[in-house]
């Protein structure tokens, strides 16, 4: 399996996990917060942000999987690199509210290490063998549009 097909492996599972891990705290939230890494977890209207997590986590799961479907290796890097932020801010969360170092490291750090591995390949391979980026592919470089007389 080429360099290309692995980051796209990476993405989609990347992208799932958003997708399955938003659903999870959507349509059970007891359940999936025990796997998050935080002992005590709020209760009441304070529940309603398992609520959040789940829209964001849904969210980003959306975007990655569509600028994966349009192709848009490169946007799709930045995205990725940006979307990092996340489960780093999450091990912190971990550790902050008396969760194991195990859980902050071990889940979201890694996580986030995955995320921005996939980023770097995703920069790496949105270039052609020409060495130009997907936007002159596209058509979208100045030298392109000013070579085009009306």
């Amino acid at each position: 399996m080429n360099l290309h097909r692995v980051t796209n492996v990476l993405s989609v599972l990347l992208g799932l996990a958003c997708l399955w891990f938003g659903t999870n705290f959507l349509l059970a939230p007891e359940t999936a917060a025990a796997g998050f890494g935080i002992p005590s977890w709020p209760e009441g209207d304070a529940a309603g942000y398992f609520a959040v997590k789940a829209g964001r986590d849904l969210a980003n799961g959306a975007i990655v999987l569509t600028l994966l479907a349009l192709g848009k290796r490169r946007p799709l890097a930045w995205v990725m690199l940006l979307l990092a932020i996340v489960p780093f801010v999450d091990a912190l969360a971990v550790l902050g509210h008396g969760g194991s170092y195990a859980a902050a490291l071990g889940i979201h750090a890694a996580t986030g290490a995955g995320v921005l591995l996939t980023a770097g390949l995703l920069f790496a391979t949105s270039r052609d063998a020409a060495g130009t980026n997907s936007a002159v592919r596209e058509g979208n470089s100045v030298r392109d549009r000013s070579s085009v007389r009306p």
